[in-house]
């Protein structure tokens, strides 16, 4: 691909992520947290674009997710996310960026091994497993009570995450094939 069409695909990636983001397409509200479908254009990105674009698009997606925690999206903030922020500013961007910075990059490994939907379904549930439990680990740690929110991350870890995951596992190979189409065509 040329130059003009890696800019494109990139604009129009990062475009995406941010839509996704900042609007209810992406994140689907539970009120306590928010199911979010943002990992799917990370991963497609990074396996058609290569890890260094693709740790630039998880780092938009960890961008976005701060913004929308501190209210900048058309969703609310998960409650969850909200009373880690009022209690430790700090540890709550770090829970947005963290598990957005590894999404490209189980996403990229995996993918040497094994097939785009695989990839994607480990990809998507590192994204869930590292902020579910970073959310836990920094709870615990700003003295937050932990006891009151591990049913709802088990709960929204394995019905959320699950879900997420097999989305993730249906919709990326598609995508990937069809970028990949894009790509070989500028060539």
């Amino acid at each position: 691909m040329n130059k003009t069409g890696k800019l494109a695909l990139n604009a129009m990636l990062a475009g995406i992520i941010i839509v996704l983001g900042l609007t209810p397409l992406g994140l689907i509200p539970l009120g306590f947290i928010n199911i979010t479908t943002l990992c799917i254009p990370v991963i497609a990105g990074t396996l058609i674009m290569g890890i260094k674009q693709g740790m630039l698009y998880g780092f938009l997606f960890g961008t976005v997710s701060m913004l929308s925690m501190l209210g900048f999206g058309m969703t609310a903030p998960s409650m969850l996310a909200a009373n880690l922020f009022a209690a430790s500013p700090a540890l709550a961007i770090l829970m947005c960026y963290i598990p957005r910075l590894l999404v490209p990059l189980v996403a990229y490994t995996v993918f040497k091994k094994y097939s785009a939907g695989i990839s994607a379904f480990a990809a998507s549930l590192t994204n869930t497993v590292m902020y579910l439990g970073l959310m836990w680990l920094f709870y615990a740690v700003s003295g937050l009570d932990t006891s009151k929110i591990i049913a709802l991350i088990l709960g929204t870890g394995f019905i959320a995450g699950g879900a997420e995951a097999f989305v993730a596992f249906l919709l990326v190979p598609p995508i990937y094939k069809a970028l990949s189409r894009i790509n070989s065509k500028g060539d």
